[in-house]
């Protein structure tokens, strides 16, 4: 059992660590590529382009995880052994994430999608603008769903190590 919860705390953490890079060091140098390599290389609608590609790429990642947690902690839900409030709480965070991530998958990401294929004046739009916030705002919140539930489930890894012990 241990090394199931090793396996699903690092795939937790590989998440984790993709949002953080897609948002701190991807989206700022795609989005700014002037201050690398000059002026008119992309477009910011180009850039928006390339961005949505890393996303579409992510997406899988982001589903197969999430919905993996969500097994994960159902299963834990009936465990009778384990403490209700802590069992309760990790399965709404991955529920909570799994929703988000349904959510940025088939509705922001399809959205910011065809928005692209109409063309650059469709994401000059406030509705676009608006809708892109919603998307890094609901990014931000599976970011802290995961972070949390990663943290309730670390200390799971020595209780399991001191039952094994005895």
């Amino acid at each position: 059992m241990n090394r199931i919860l090793n396996i699903y705390l690092f795939l937790i953490a590989i998440l984790i660590g993709l949002e953080i890079c897609a948002g701190v060091f991807v989206a700022p140098v795609i989005f700014n590529p002037a201050n690398l390599i000059g002026e008119g290389v992309l477009t910011h609608f180009q850039s928006g382009q390339i961005m949505t590609e890393i996303f579409l790429r992510f997406n899988k990642v982001l589903l197969i995880i999430s919905i993996l947690a969500f097994i994960a902690e159902s299963i834990n839900l009936a465990n009778k052994n384990k403490n209700f409030n802590i069992k309760f709480s990790t399965f709404m965070l991955a529920f909570v994430n799994l929703v988000l991530a349904l959510l940025f998958i088939f509705y922001f990401s399809n959205y910011i999608v065809n928005a692209q294929q109409i063309g650059p004046s469709m994401t000059q739009t406030a509705s676009f603008a608006q809708m892109h916030k919603a998307s890094e705002w609901t990014m931000k919140i599976m970011l802290i769903a995961q972070t949390f539930l990663f943290f309730i489930k670390f200390p799971s890894i020595k209780n399991e190590l001191k039952q094994e012990a005895k």
